[in-house]
């Protein structure tokens, strides 16, 4: 990647989501880690897969330094706690269930905090370190009721500052002008506002500058969206994405498939480092942010 990068170059987090949620998905996600196109990747630390490929992507990631970080999952899966009035037959909610609960301020916070907790510990336990950060699974952080508790627990457990958070809020005007996933995008980012107040109040560092956000429909080539994406403003952006290799174990567990192929192939392609180049930023760690303020 630093080939296509000029002077000028300014960095921008380029973040795959779901590592850990299939073997199709980590194995893909570990090869663009390896290719330099990505610079963080977000794990599903409840799904076995997390387990089975953390030491693989700590090889990777050793040799192509990235930003490794929990992915809160709330939604879908198994949970690892007993999930008390959370989950219902050993399984999370659907968003659709659990977003009306969340905006009523009516989840279950211990609950919350007890499953966080153990996320965080089964992501310790696996990679032997804190998490760079922490996101959430369909952006599930940003909801009432789970980011007062995940700012709670980040300050409680850890040294100041030394896990940064997902900051998912988008100019107004930016989501109306590209015209794809607006309801979806002007939700999270209202929503967003609320987890951006808490980390400021509490000094928890947090991205400045968010992208990614479609609806998976293919109507819009995935290029095209990349590249509004990346021209997207923001002095410490952010963009997440989601490839994949689809397998049996992901048509098994999820219901987003073929286009993690579309984003795979599109993110391994001389037009990803092109269109980098064109935009004049480069894949880059948190950490760049400081070095160049």
């Amino acid at each position: 990647m630093h080939d296509h990068s000029t002077p000028c170059s300014r960095p921008i987090i380029v973040c795959a989501d779901d590592f850990g949620l299939a073997a199709g998905v980590s194995e893909a996600i570990a090869d663009l880690i390896a290719a330099g196109r990505l610079s963080a990747t977000s794990c599903m630390t409840p799904l076995p897969d997390w387990r089975r490929r953390a030491g693989r992507l700590r090889d990777v990631v050793t040799r192509h330094p990235a930003d490794v970080g929990l992915h809160l999952t709330l939604t879908d899966h198994a949970p690892l706690t007993a999930a008390p009035g959370l989950a219902q037959a050993g399984r999370l909610p659907s968003l659709g269930r659990l977003l009306p609960r969340a905006l009523a301020h009516a989840l279950p916070r211990a609950t919350v905090r007890d499953e966080l907790r153990a996320q965080l510990n089964a992501f310790e336990d696996a990679w032997g370190a804190p998490p760079d950060y922490v996101d959430g699974h369909q952006h599930v952080h940003v909801l009432p009721g789970v980011r007062e508790v995940l700012v709670e627990e980040l300050l409680r457990r850890y040294p100041a500052e030394r896990v940064w958070v997902r900051d998912c809020v988008e100019p107004l005007t930016r989501c109306v002008r590209r015209r794809v996933a607006l309801p979806k995008a002007l939700l999270i980012s209202t929503l967003g506002f609320g987890l951006r107040r808490l980390l400021r109040k509490h000094g928890v560092p947090a991205n400045d500058g968010f992208a990614g956000l479609h609806d998976f429909s293919g109507r819009i080539p995935f290029r095209t969206l990349m590249q509004a994406f990346l021209s997207a403003s923001g002095p410490r952006p952010l963009v997440h994405v989601h490839p994949g290799r689809v397998d049996t174990e992901l048509l098994a567990c999820d219901s987003l498939t073929t286009p993690r192929e579309t984003e795979l192939a599109y993110l391994a392609s001389p037009d990803f480092a092109a269109d980098l180049a064109t935009a004049r930023v480069q894949p880059a760690r948190f950490a760049d942010f400081r070095r160049t303020a």
